[in-house]
């Protein structure tokens, strides 16, 4: 994949993982579109980056509004690159609770669109696109990188919701780099563990020890820029296909119900 020649379309692309994910394709040459629900977010990082970053507000469970991210994608370059890291803190419930009062399905469904159905619509469409790409020396026209997560295999209590969305991207992963090997696209999903982004800054110490007393090693938060190199290592491995990469210092989790307090 020759980087100073392609463009990619990031989907959170001013987050915590998502901006470290620009700042790196950036590095690489890569022309950058950064996707956010909100322009300013977007605007900020661009005008920082300059060159070929441009911002793009929309939603990505809007067919349109991804449509039109692509084709500003294709004006920096080949669009041959779709990571998805688009995500937010939502507060879910339980199952049901002792008083009787069950999970709302509206949590439910608004969960399961931020972290599965959206990034799946950008897969699809992403990955239609590149179909019309050359292809290069391994007959490859596309990758794409979505964000799952440790929740995917060890959800934690008040995590049905998050932990059945990032479940369904690790499911993803494999069905869909085989379903698109034939046009030469590869897909892969990070699983990170916990990782320092700004929505952790204000949590309380007791809560950031729980999160890291058991991990293995090293001892601490991963940072953004972890999984920014790891996006970059499976670009770079043209046989990495249909995995999903835990990245979370082999950390082993108990029982606990820290994690719902910061979904991630």
């Amino acid at each position: 994949m020759k980087f100073k020649e392609c463009s990619a379309l990031v989907t959170g692309g001013a987050g915590g993982l998502g901006g470290a994910t620009t700042r790196r394709l950036f590095e690489l040459g890569v022309g950058v579109v950064i996707f956010e629900p909100e322009f300013e977010r977007a605007k900020a990082l661009a005008d920082e980056l300059g060159g070929r970053a441009a911002p793009f507000a929309g939603d990505h469970n809007s067919e349109d509004d991804v449509l039109a991210a692509i084709e500003e994608t294709k004006k920096l370059g080949v669009f041959s690159i779709n990571v998805n890291s688009a995500g937010v803190a939502i507060e879910t419930p339980a199952t049901a609770t002792a008083d009787g009062t069950p999970h709302d399905m509206g949590t439910f469904r608004e969960m399961l669109d931020l972290h599965l159905m959206g990034p799946f619509n950008v897969c699809r469409l992403s990955a239609a696109a590149f179909a019309a790409n050359a292809p290069d020396e391994d007959d490859q026209r596309g990758v794409i990188v979505n964000t799952s997560s440790t929740a995917a295999f060890d959800g934690q209590g008040r995590q049905a919701a998050y932990a059945a969305a990032k479940a369904g991207i690790a499911a993803l992963t494999l069905t869909m780099a085989r379903d698109l090997a034939p046009i030469g696209v590869r897909a892969c999903a990070i699983a990170p563990g916990p990782i320092w982004t700004p929505r952790l800054a204000g949590a309380p110490q007791s809560l950031l020890d729980e999160l890291t007393s058991n991990i293995a090693f090293p001892k601490r938060f991963g940072n953004p820029e972890e999984f920014a190199s790891l996006v970059e290592a499976i670009l770079r491995t043209p046989f990495l296909n249909g995995q999903t990469i835990r990245l979370d210092g082999a950390l082993s989790t108990p029982l606990t119900q820290f994690a719902a307090k910061s979904a991630g």
